[in-house]
């Protein structure tokens, strides 16, 4: 190879540059949040450690069940009815978008676009 010289630095560059993040922060992400949970224990939709996961799935489904099929009514989980609704059912408890939601999506580094739509009701 006529460049070798200039090929071998590059990829060790490149590959320095590429991990840098990694060998940084030494694989270590920070502390997972503790989202401020609500005073009244009140049942949740799904169990909490469900919630965690499919949360997202969740309300895509309930989305997609009121805007595309018409159905607003009510869902039963457990015998206790539910509202397909963000606002209505999630947010009743976990009034504080910034200490409950916003924790968790800052730390995994998403930007939900539910608050396109939704608005997050200010307590006072």
């Amino acid at each position: 190879m006529y460049d070798s010289g200039k090929i071998i630095p590059g990829l060790i560059i490149f590959v320095l540059f590429v991990t840098f993040p990694v060998w940084y922060n030494h694989g270590d992400a920070g502390a997972v949040p503790k989202p401020e949970l609500p005073k009244v224990a009140k049942k949740c939709v799904l169990p909490v450690a469900q919630m965690r996961d499919e949360h997202m799935q969740l309300l895509l489904d309930w989305r997609a069940e009121v805007l595309r099929q018409g159905e607003w009514g009510f869902i039963k989980i457990d015998g206790k009815p539910f509202q397909r609704s963000l606002q209505n059912a999630c947010l009743k408890c976990h009034s504080n978008k910034k200490k409950f939601c916003d924790t968790c999506h800052t730390y995994a580094a998403v930007n939900p676009y539910c608050w396109d739509c939704h608005f997050a009701r200010v307590k006072k």
